[in-house]
């Protein structure tokens, strides 16, 4: 049971996570590509913008699907957790704790599945259990 539970974890913040790299790096599910998204991050202060709409875009498409099939979790789970930090200190932090007034909250409950399930493991049903 502990297993599936882990998967289900797994596979819906990994495909949200997956989702909004998408967004910032091919324009998909509404998103602005790393064009729009870029000038945005420059806007808030993260320059340079496009590099940096990429990177981001990129740890979290490859992250979140790697988190979501359990392949190098750990590490992924970090890498993941490091952007929630960086987006509750450029664009959430200012406004509270609460989701409501687009404050951190969101972002602490992902970060803590996100290193959750770096302690614990991926579980049975997944890649890293595979390859050990």
């Amino acid at each position: 049971m502990v297993g599936t539970g882990l998967l289900i974890i797994r596979l819906v913040v990994g495909l949200i996570f997956a989702a909004h790299g998408a967004q910032k790096l091919f324009g998909w599910f509404g998103g602005y590509g790393p064009k729009g998204t870029g000038g945005w991050m420059e806007s808030i202060g993260i320059k340079p913008g496009v590099a940096a709409a990429v990177m981001a875009g990129l740890v979290e498409f490859v992250g979140g699907i790697a988190f979501a099939a359990g392949l190098f979790t750990p590490v992924f789970a970090v890498l993941l957790a490091l952007t929630m930090i960086v987006a509750m200190v450029k664009v959430h932090g200012p406004n509270g704790f609460w989701a409501t007034a687009n404050g951190v909250e969101l972002n602490v409950i992902l970060m803590a599945v996100l290193i959750g399930v770096a302690f614990t493991g991926a579980g049975a049903y997944s890649i890293d259990a595979l390859i050990q």
